[in-house]
């Protein structure tokens, strides 16, 4: 006993063992444990347990493989003599490394007796049998223990191996739970709730048509929400929410019958706290890890929160679809109206969107969202929350007024939005945008659209098609992408790079213009060879010597490739991204007929600029972007920039551009006022491009194909001259008619009479083509007489390019 050793006294002021000073121990001087590392006390421990389970088995397996069976001892006459005692010898082991385990005390456990059957008394009188001998004295050694007796060993080991078997199961499920345990989030930062911030986007009358990121409403607690639409919940998610903490057995065990019965997961096991453990902590994988996870998560809830505090945090956290978290967000956008304020059938429907917030959404699927809620009322009824004539009375109430969450305009507000952080910057918050979009003018290009793709586009192989509408001073009015939002949000306006084709052609006139051709100039339309290039003509046709009038509204090839190597690609290049063309465009001369790939709000951005007299304009979207208090983040400021170009020439090509509707490739778009236009091709019926303009509007169209599939023969002339004419008209329904800009009085631009024009660039015939604007001005100031031959023209062929 350490008490009889005289280094082991009491202190007598706590009564405990003395041991003698305590070493200190520092940081440098590490205990052996905090040498070791994980994999070495893993290995250490299974070491030491292969060890001794290896001891236990080899024991019983000598008890059980004894050859002979027990004889029973005869009654002694006699006691034995006494043998000395011998210590068993352990066998000696090898392979496994000694090692010192620190020291530690298992807790006590009393087993209950188990009594053997009481031996026979002996036939005759004799002594009592021999006590087993004791060990010598001094000896060291276990006191040998009685012979075991026939009838209870074999419980009593089985108790014991039972035993052994629960703590190393115990073992082996804390180790497993430890294992779960190591990637779980960390709880101290539940509050910190990471959303998107909301962007709420009007148009230009203030009206909304558009939201993103997330919403999140009132936060409301259990007593302040209508009991219906707590008692919808609990009825189709947890009836047992109240009594069960926080895993449901019978709930569980009911999911895995009714799933194992249908052969599919039909239902789920998942209480309201393991949902909000998961909505909280976890992400939506979906994986046995996840599951404990969940259920460990769950059980802390439980032990931390009551019941009421749970539910609440449910309810106002979890998502009901449409960028909406909570109930009260989602009440706002589906009823228009405030959570606390909803009736026993909208209920129905919030709590149906827990199952699939998607798929029954009233917004996008009304009639599964209806059928949904009549699931979710038929379980209150079940459950006692509604009375048969409660039922009766919801069932057949009339739906709510559906609201869409989302609205016209998609492609345009996904534009929207990806310009917000630009001028609110990166950490705006929840934000409310104003746009330029005029929602009637966006209805108008959507339908229009829709119609003409699903009628004569379907059967010339026309899949999409795009539309920008903008006013002259760059404001967007209407903006479609493509054909369907849901199925490709692609934005064929904004992103989709295409060649333009003859649409290019008014920037070389332009620059002929600034280096001193006049609309009346003459030019070859004959077949040309410029090095290695030789265009020709779309319809095949040549008309001989033409004014750049004409040779614009018919949009020559020939021409346009002779006046772009006479004034330069680097001109033309100058003028085109001075006017709003950002993309990179070659420096050949193919580059005349729209080579270079441009996207339709650039181009449409162009023409405004030539619409506006020269002064280019920035495409804007966004007028004004506030804070949800109010506060103003950023307003955009009125101002005129200069022109890039010589005003009066913008006029003059905007009157030949007027050419093209009058009696050029355009035709087919002529308005009931005045306007000029531009068609475009590209090789193999690629592309097909209508834009132009008013004095209040300026709009393209680009119909083709993302696959680059080629059309059945639509050219600019055809079906996006239609497109345009159609929407234009719709555009100005109601607007009185006005000339365009600079043809409102006086010619922009007058020659004097009898000069001679610079570089030797001759002048037009009086005999020039009817209805062309400058061919009668020229004709009242220089007479009918004239040298240069009478141009015959070939009015009979559309020329559509």
């Amino acid at each position: 006993m350490t008490a009889d050793r005289p280094d082991h006294q009491r202190d007598q002021r706590t009564g405990q063992l003395y041991a003698g000073p305590r070493p200190v121990r520092t940081r440098e001087d590490p205990s052996p444990l905090d040498r070791l590392t994980a994999g070495e006390v893993a290995r250490t421990l299974a070491a030491k347990a292969f060890e001794i389970a290896r001891d236990r088995l080899s024991t019983l397996g000598q008890r059980l493989g004894q050859g002979k069976p027990r004889r029973r001892q005869p009654p002694p006459s006699a006691a034995p003599p006494p043998t000395p005692y011998k210590q068993p010898r352990r066998p000696r082991r090898r392979g496994l490394p000694s090692f010192t385990l620190p020291s530690f005390t298992l807790p006590r456990i009393s087993l209950p007796k188990i009594r053997a059957s009481k031996p026979s008394a002996p036939r005759s009188g004799g002594s009592q049998p021999p006590q087993p001998p004791s060990p010598p004295a001094g000896r060291p050694g276990r006191t040998p223990q009685p012979p075991r007796k026939a009838g209870g060993g074999w419980m009593k080991r089985l108790v014991q191996w039972g035993l052994v078997a629960a703590i190393w199961c115990g073992i082996g499920l804390g180790a497993v739970l430890a294992w779960f345990a190591l990637d779980l989030p960390d709880i101290s930062k539940v509050a910190q709730f990471e959303r998107r911030a909301s962007i709420t986007v009007l148009a230009a009358d203030g009206s909304e048509f558009a939201r993103f990121g997330d919403l999140h409403g009132t936060t409301l607690s259990v007593k302040d929400l209508p009991p219906h639409l707590v008692d919808a919940v609990l009825a189709i998610e947890d009836r047992r929410f109240y009594s069960h903490f926080g895993i449901d057995p019978l709930g569980l065990a009911r999911a895995v019958y009714v799933n194992w019965r249908s052969g599919r997961a039909v239902q789920g096991g998942s209480t309201i706290t393991q949902q909000l453990a998961k909505n909280l902590f976890l992400t939506p994988e979906k994986s046995l890890k996840r599951k404990i996870q969940e259920a460990m998560l769950a059980l802390w809830l439980e032990s931390r929160f009551t019941k009421d505090q749970i539910l609440t945090a449910y309810l106002n956290r979890v998502y009901l679809g449409a960028g909406t978290f909570g109930v009260d967000a989602a009440a706002r956008t589906y009823f228009g109206k405030p959570a606390t304020e909803v009736d026993i059938r909208e209920s129905a429907v919030l709590a149906g969107l827990l199952k699939a917030p998607s798929r029954y959404a009233p917004s996008s699927n009304p009639d599964e969202s209806a059928e949904r809620a009549r699931v979710v009322m038929a379980a209150m009824l079940d459950a006692g929350y509604l009375t048969q004539a409660q039922y009766d009375a919801a069932r057949t109430a009339k739906p709510s007024p559906r609201r869409r969450p989302g609205g016209d305009g998609r492609y345009f507000a996904d534009w929207v939005t990806d310009l917000v952080p630009g001028f609110a910057g990166p950490d705006h918050g929840d934000v409310i945008v104003r746009t330029t979009l005029d929602l009637r003018m966006q209805r108008a290009a959507e339908q229009r659209m829709e119609a003409l793709l699903a009628g004569p586009g379907a059967a010339a192989n026309v899949r999409q098609g795009a539309l920008v509408a903008m006013s002259p001073d760059g404001a967007v009015r209407a903006l479609v992408g493509g054909r369907d939002y849901d199925s490709s949000e692609f934005n064929r306006a904004t992103q989709a790079l295409r060649q333009p084709g003859s649409a290019f052609k008014p920037f070389v006139y332009l620059a002929a213009l600034e280096t001193g051709w006049t609309p009346d100039s003459l030019i070859d339309d004959a077949p040309v060879q410029l090095g290695n290039w030789s265009p020709g003509n779309y319809d095949g046709k040549y008309r001989g010597s033409i004014t750049l009038a004409s040779a614009l509204a018919h949009s020559s090839n020939t021409a346009t490739a002779r006046l772009i190597d006479r004034v330069g690609t680097d001109r033309v290049r100058r003028i085109a991204s001075d006017l709003g063309i950002a993309s990179p465009l070659t420096r050949d001369l193919s580059l005349a007929l729209g080579t270079s790939e441009v996207t339709p709000l650039e181009l449409v951005r162009a023409y405004a600029g030539i619409a506006n007299r020269g002064v280019p304009v920035w495409a804007y979207a966004i007028t004004e972007i506030k804070s949800r208090d109010g506060t103003v983040l950023y307003r955009r400021q009125g101002g005129g920039g200069a022109p890039v170009v010589d005003p009066a020439h913008a006029v003059q090509l905007a009157r030949m551009m007027s050419g093209v509707l009058d009696y050029g490739t355009g035709r087919s778009a002529r308005l009931n006022r005045p306007a000029a236009a531009k068609s475009g091709t590209t090789q193999d019926y690629h592309d097909a491009w209508f834009v132009g303009f008013t004095a209040d509007l300026v709009a393209g169209v680009w119909l083709g194909n993302d696959n680059n599939d080629a059309m059945k023969k639509v050219t600019g002339g055809t079906l996006p001259a239609k497109l345009w004419r159609e929407f234009m008209l719709d555009a100005h329904a109601g607007k009185p008619a006005r000339p365009l800009p600079g043809l409102d009085g006086a010619p922009a631009w007058t020659p004097p009479p009898g000069s001679a024009m610079p570089n030797g660039v001759p002048m037009a015939s009086a005999d020039a083509p009817p209805g062309g604007a400058i061919g009668s001005l020229i004709e009242k100031i220089a007479g009918s007489s004239g040298a240069a031959p009478k141009v015959q023209h070939d009015y009979s062929n559309s020329g559509v390019r």
